[in-house]
């Protein structure tokens, strides 16, 4: 039996495990340096959640627009949303204001990406080259 992913879905979950881990992760976790562990500015830790990000979003967002869509909207959204988060590792004090956006971009994008791919549905017009 052959498994199919939902790159869109699991989109999703890397943005969400992202704002989880940016909201509530300094809240339950602040005593982690005490033990030598720095999680929570380590920006390392952002980077590569940033980079897991960007690689699931890309992969999901290029399948949909090349095979289904062929909308720029979740693309435009999507980059919006990964500069936005790229901004918000660069200038901390402007983190929590940029966070909510960045994170719904995202979210919004893969959402969006997933309902043009079910109403188009392989619908392509005469200018598509597959």
């Amino acid at each position: 039996m052959k498994i199919k992913i939902n790159w869109d879905a699991l989109g999703i979950v890397a943005s969400v495990a992202c704002a989880i881990h940016c909201a509530l992760l300094p809240l339950f976790l602040s005593s982690l340096p005490l033990f030598g562990v720095n999680i929570i500015e380590n920006i390392h830790f952002e980077y590569f959640m940033i980079g897991l990000a960007f690689i699931l979003g890309t992969y999901a967002l290029y399948h949909g627009f090349k095979k289904h869509h062929h909308s720029w909207w979740p693309v435009i959204l999507f980059t919006a949303g990964i500069l936005l988060l790229i901004l918000k590792v660069n200038f901390h004090q402007l983190e929590w204001v940029l966070l909510i956006p960045s994170v719904g971009c995202i979210v919004v994008a893969h959402f969006l990406n997933f309902r043009l791919c079910r109403k188009h549905d392989h619908a392509h017009s005469d200018d598509c080259s597959h």
